[in-house]
């Protein structure tokens, strides 16, 4: 398996397109007043995704307002989500493109898992200051018996 970090040159068509993608998501987000908005770069943790865009909704009519724009623009623009879960609940809607994976949430679900602190300290663990090679993934921990 090819590792993400040496990208090809035929893939910074696929990196452009990427970007593109983000920077859409975050207008469409700004634009149906998301709160908090953060993009994670994870290229280097994961060949899942690009880039991880996480944002707030005050309610769950928000949630569902906010995932209802973020379709709306990136419809516009021609691509469509690979997939959509959690339209019901609207505690957490997470609209996936492949390259950019979008999670709205109502502020205590997004306290609760942390997604950013998951995946920062995820980025820690892999680094060479760790004693990792950039993206090697550190040994899996025994839970205590």
């Amino acid at each position: 398996m090819t590792k993400r970090l040496n990208k090809a040159p035929a893939d910074s068509i696929s990196l452009a397109n990427s970007i593109a993608m983000r920077d859409t998501v975050v207008t469409s987000l700004e634009d149906a007043k998301g709160l908090n908005i953060k993009v994670l770069d994870v290229r280097q943790l994961t060949d899942i995704t690009d880039y991880m865009i996480v944002a707030t909704g005050t309610s769950a009519r928000h949630v569902k307002t906010i995932a209802e724009r973020v379709l709306e623009f990136m419809l516009e623009k021609q691509w469509r989500p690979f997939g959509l879960e959690g339209e019901e609940s609207r505690d957490w809607v997470l609209v996936d493109f492949i390259d950019v994976v979008v999670h709205i949430m109502r502020d205590q679900s997004r306290k609760h898992y942390d997604l950013e602190g998951l995946w920062a300290q995820t980025f820690v663990e892999m680094t060479p200051a760790s004693g990792l090679a950039a993206g090697e993934r550190p040994p899996r921990k025994r839970p205590p018996t």
